[in-house]
């Protein structure tokens, strides 16, 4: 998958090596890593809501900690270009949004990110465990896992579904 840009928080909270941050926290008693796909089109201009990104709880604990490698974090937006030409392999072009703030718990997800061509973006959601839990076991499931409130800019999208896959 081709990247458009990795766009990172304006100014990074912690140091790396620092003591948690109280913009990233997780509570996690159980694995929620995979994509998250709306189950409809949610679209701003040209962009469309790919996914939602959740790692692995290692994931989240190493973020916490300070070790932030470039392109990548627990929890991450991606959205892709519906009007751009397609790149050489195919694939559309994509944004990718490093969160700024994320508060991450087995039934809650919130997380806020900035992206110089979207602006502020923001969901705050609800995750079913139990729903989830029914996917993993069938590898993807149609059903939704994850229902909230996503803000881009100026736009609001409420009740915004979504389904989990594992990915590749």
């Amino acid at each position: 998958m081709a990247l458009a840009a990795c766009d990172r928080p304006a100014k990074s909270p912690d140091a790396p090596g620092a003591s948690k941050s109280a913009a990233f926290k997780h509570d996690l008693p159980e694995d929620v890593s995979g994509y998250y796909l709306p189950t409809e089109e949610v679209r701003v201009d040209n962009w469309r809501l790919h996914h939602v990104f959740m790692g692995q709880v290692p994931d989240f604990i190493a973020w916490e900690g300070g070790q932030r490698p470039a392109g990548f974090a627990p929890v991450m937006f991606e959205f892709e270009d519906m009007v751009g030409p397609p790149l050489e392999s195919g694939n559309r072009r994509r944004l990718r949004l490093i969160p700024a703030a994320y508060d991450v718990t087995e039934d809650r997800v919130r997380v806020q990110a900035l992206s110089g061509g979207l602006g502020a973006v923001s969901f705050d959601g609800k995750l079913d465990q139990g729903a989830l839990a029914t996917a993993r076991r069938n590898l993807g499931d149609q059903g939704v896992v994850l229902k909230g409130t996503l803000k881009v800019g100026n736009r609001t999208f409420n009740n915004v579904s979504m389904r989990w896959w594992a990915g590749d």
